[in-house]
């Protein structure tokens, strides 16, 4: 009897359609093509970092925001996060990703799930901020993986 189409719950299907399957041949990307696309997601995310407290200040009486202020520093990492977060669960590419024809999905070639991408998103934090370290890994790692990658069981691809 043949495979039925459209079997499984909607998140099942939409999971399976978002992410293609992973090519047989497809390979890790190098250090410099990982750091291109950081460096446009960085410049993407801080234009929406702009824009959402631009969102928040009607409700702060108009007054600009105290750098040090534990709730602005939480909110604007929630904000970072639901970027990444969405990006990488909805198909594995931010745009930074996609202009350097990198995709990000689990080690068996699936959808990161939000779990995964919460805990990624942490890690790649730790790795920026040991200099960096966390990212150079990848030119020793013989997966091309950086600390971030290994911790969270997901893999960095390129496409095309």
């Amino acid at each position: 009897m043949g495979k039925r189409h459209g079997t499984g719950s909607p998140s099942q299907r939409t999971a399976a359609q978002a992410t293609p399957a992973t090519p047989p041949t497809a390979q890790p990307p190098g250090l410099l093509r990982r750091l291109g696309a950081l460096f446009y997601d960085a410049a993407l995310l801080l234009a929406i970092l702009f824009l959402a407290t631009l969102a928040l200040l009607p409700w702060h009486g108009g007054i600009a925001f105290q750098a040090n202020s534990p709730a602005y520093k939480a909110y604007l990492l929630g904000v970072s996060f639901l970027f990444f977060g969405w990006f990488w669960t909805r198909g594995g590419q931010t745009l930074g990703m996609r202009a350097w024809k990198i995709r990000l999905c689990s080690l068996d070639g699936g959808a990161v799930s939000w779990p995964q991408a919460a805990l990624r998103f942490m890690a790649a934090l730790l790795s920026l901020g040991f200099f960096g370290l966390g990212f150079f890994t990848a030119l020793t790692d013989p997966d091309k993986r950086c600390w971030h990658d290994r911790l969270t069981g997901t893999r960095m691809l390129r496409q095309g």
